[in-house]
């Protein structure tokens, strides 16, 4: 009798080590619907990375350096400059290019839609404008605009220690390069992803995303599509500092006309994303 009711003790004490979670950064490329406290600053180098093409040796990434500010529960901000490298040797249609450069800027604006409570869900709109002078895949002088709207929905399976996260992606962008016209193009996406928190302020999990391209705006233009999976990563080092890692691998895509599986043209092979957020 006493061994059970220590038991329950225990368990009542593990339970209670696992507190509320913001879900914003614990789904890896999937978007949690979390906006932080009223008041909230931080600052947050957030690198994402695409590696692989069909042939040859193939690396790209961008870097944005933001600061994030949160002036009231319903409404959150994030700016800073971004900046790129590429390393390319030996890949079909583009030319090989080695460095490093500043490369434009982003914003963040997002909008809690429905808040968790009485809702299960809850629901964040992202906009996203961002100027870039290099193409993100091939890193050559272009004049590109972008902007990109996600619907950032999440919920709790198990109270504190199971999540679901879901994203939908709408992504126009226009690019002025040598050949002196705006080329269009337009990616949309849909992800699911789960996140389990494991230990206190520790979460691993799995995401899920469908991604296809088009070249013009207007969906007519279907160039390609992917599938992403992956592991994911989230670890609050403390009250001031946290970690979201994401390593994902395109398991299914075709490309139009091409006939080898997977779209490698429009997408890569993987994609990696580590960010880290300092609160002040």
């Amino acid at each position: 009798m006493a061994m059970l009711s220590w038991s329950n003790l225990a368990r009542a004490q593990d339970d209670a080590a696992f507190h509320e979670m913001e879900t914003k950064y614990i789904f890896g490329f999937t978007i949690g619907s979390s906006t932080g406290i009223e008041g909230e600053r931080a600052f947050e180098p957030e690198t994402q990375a695409s590696f692989g093409k069909r042939n040859g040796n193939y690396a790209a990434g961008q870097t944005a350096l933001e600061y994030e500010y949160t002036p009231n529960q319903y409404v959150q901000i994030e700016l800073g400059p971004t900046v790129s490298y590429y390393n390319i040797r030996g890949v079909a249609g583009l030319d090989d290019a080695s460095r490093a450069a500043v490369n434009g800027f982003e914003s963040d604006f997002r909008f809690v839609i429905l808040d968790r409570n009485p809702s299960p869900f809850a629901v964040t709109l992202s906009v996203e404008p961002e100027v870039r002078s290099r193409d993100e895949t091939s890193g050559v002088k272009v004049q590109n605009y972008e902007l990109e709207a996600k619907l950032e929905a999440d919920t709790e399976l198990i109270k504190n220690r199971l999540f679901l996260g879901f994203n939908l992606l709408y992504e126009p962008e226009t690019t002025l390069a040598d050949l002196g016209s705006w080329q269009h193009e337009t990616t949309i996406g849909l992800s699911s992803a789960l996140a389990f928190q494991i230990v206190p302020n520790v979460a691993i999990g799995a995401d899920l995303w469908y991604l296809r391209h088009y070249d013009d705006f207007a969906f007519s233009g279907f160039t390609g599509d992917a599938v992403y999976l992956g592991p994911t990563l989230f670890w609050k080092i403390s009250n001031k500092v946290l970690m979201s890692a994401a390593w994902e691998t395109q398991i299914a895509g075709r490309e139009l006309g091409v006939m080898p599986a997977l779209d490698l043209t429009d997408f890569s092979r993987q994609r990696a994303r580590l960010l880290l957020e300092f609160e002040f």
